[in-house]
């Protein structure tokens, strides 16, 4: 497993450089979900189908970018499932975005995962880890190395609120309930990132990211593979929740295909049992 991490150290400081320094305009292609593809998506997951083309224990890949799965090795142990670049779209204006790793072992669904990892592209390039019995491991860049900072735990309460999805599709009980937090005082922290919003609320200490199902995406927006599972593993080793709009633990999930999507609500535990009591949940 530690091989798989120190590849995807050295991943995140050549995606980096080509935030840097790479073309910033959109490919002639559309990614697996019908979606524009940035040429810097395209490089950043060729990036990474490089890197673990030389990693033995990695049997699969699975991308948002390409449809399917990649076979790399038959004797590998583990698949990963993996968003090369989440908020790409944010590049050309300066602001964070992230890369997310998810690592599988056996049929691709939540209970098999057994470990995470995301990257956040901002001033500074941070990598969180996270494995079974332990909290997220936060590190962070230093010249060509990474050097662990310290374990991310969530309070019980947080103030920060992030609502993800377009307001006029949202149904009036997650209005309702998103109003409420606001009226309670909690400060809005939304990107269109989910990276770096995620990342916001656990290393503040808590509060809510929510991402429906809405009348134009029933079925939430976020893909449960590559998204909503690693950063749900995140979020319960840290000591929050991570849940959907019937208050099902996200890591319970089965996905029928690679490119599932599922709303999803992360948050530390004072704001996810609001959520289930204001969708009237238990």
């Amino acid at each position: 497993m530690n091989t798989i991490f120190e590849t995807i150290k050295t991943i995140a400081f050549d995606i980096d450089d080509a935030i840097k320094t790479a073309d910033l305009g959109y490919s002639d292609s559309e990614n697996s979900s019908g979606e524009d593809q940035l040429k810097l998506d395209v490089q950043s997951d060729i990036i990474i189908e490089k890197a673990f083309a030389f990693v033995a224990i990695v049997k699969n890949l699975v991308s948002e970018e390409k449809e399917g799965v990649l076979e790399l090795h038959e004797t590998g142990k583990y698949t990963i499932c993996y968003d090369p670049l989440d908020g790409s779209s944010l590049v050309d204006v300066n602001l964070s975005v992230g890369s997310i790793f998810g690592i599988y072992e056996g049929k691709l669904q939540a209970s098999n995962l057994v470990a995470s990892v995301y990257v956040v592209y901002g001033p500074r390039i941070e990598l969180v880890i996270a494995q079974h019995g332990k909290k997220p491991m936060l590190s962070r860049a230093f010249g060509t190395q990474f050097r662990e900072v310290g374990e991310i735990s969530m309070n019980e309460k947080g103030k920060l609120n992030a609502p993800g999805g377009t307001q006029q599709n949202w149904s009036s009980v997650h209005k309702t309930f998103v109003d409420s937090l606001f009226n309670q005082g909690y400060r809005l922290r939304y990107s269109g990132g989910m990276v770096p919003d995620l990342h916001q609320i656990m290393l503040k200490g808590g509060g809510l990211f929510s991402y429906p199902g809405t009348t134009d995406k029933p079925d939430g927006k976020l893909r449960q593979l590559f998204e909503v599972i690693p950063f749900a593993f995140m979020y319960e080793q840290a000591g929050g929740q991570a849940v959907n709009e019937k208050g099902q633990r996200l890591m319970e999930l089965i996905p029928t295909h690679p490119h599932d999507t599922s709303p999803c609500f992360f948050g530390s535990n004072h704001e996810i049992e609001a959520m289930k009591k204001a969708y009237g949940v238990h």
